[in-house]
């Protein structure tokens, strides 16, 4: 089987997977309201406003299993998705960070929880790191790869909405976002370019996920 093939192969087992029955299981604003560590999980975490819940929905094929907000900063628990049947995987929506007009305390509150999260999250497989391609890395982002760092938890950076940039703007911030993940330690060295709109990228993202769910 070539490389091509086995990626396409891969692609479909992902589309079939993440496009088939997946159900919002619970919300955990602790650890221990955390499910059973019983199957592998992927964890999403970005900006607030980055796109999350669009994305969530793009790889899953839904208008709203991640509702998305208009109003910054909106989910302040760790949710979780249940991919499968029987379960294969988890999907989990962290926090969004980097949102000034939340109080100090929740915001550490947020902070907490993930980073507890992240370093005691055994069947915790990958997390993907969000950002805006229209803004590029920004130093709230380098806080939470600096966390996924620490925690030794690997990640993949994913640019959202990539639709809404010209060509040579978007070929400029994928570079020096390239050039920012080799110098992390816990990063994958391959940024992906995502458009939950217009479907750009989503496919190879779903066999990424399955791989590293599968890893």
């Amino acid at each position: 089987m070539t490389p091509e093939d086995a990626q396409a192969e891969l692609e479909e087992r992902a589309r079939r997977l993440l496009t088939g029955k997946v159900e919002f299981q619970l919300s955990a604003p602790k650890l221990e309201f955390l499910p059973e560590p019983v199957v592998p999980e992927i964890a999403f975490g970005g900006r607030s406003n980055v796109g999350k819940s669009s994305l969530l929905n793009a790889l899953t094929n839904r208008k709203s299993l991640a509702r998305a907000s208009v109003t910054p900063g909106r989910t302040q628990e760790l949710n979780f998705f249940e991919v499968g049947e029987p379960l294969a995987l988890r999907l989990v929506d962290m926090p969004g960070y980097g949102f000034a007009k939340a109080p100090l305390n929740v915001v550490e509150r947020w902070k907490m929880l993930v980073r507890d999260y992240l370093r005691g999250r055994l069947v915790l497989k990958r997390a993907l790191v969000l950002i805006d391609s229209r803004h590029g890395v920004k130093d709230v982002d380098r806080e939470m790869m600096k966390m996924l760092d620490e925690a030794a938890v690997g990640y993949r950076i994913v640019l959202t909405k990539a639709d809404k940039i010209k060509a040579s703007d978007l070929a400029a911030v994928h570079a020096s976002t390239l050039a920012e993940a080799r110098k992390r330690t816990a990063a994958f060295p391959h940024v992906h370019l995502t458009s939950s709109e217009k479907g750009m990228g989503i496919a190879e993202l779903r066999a990424a996920v399955l791989a590293d769910a599968e890893s």
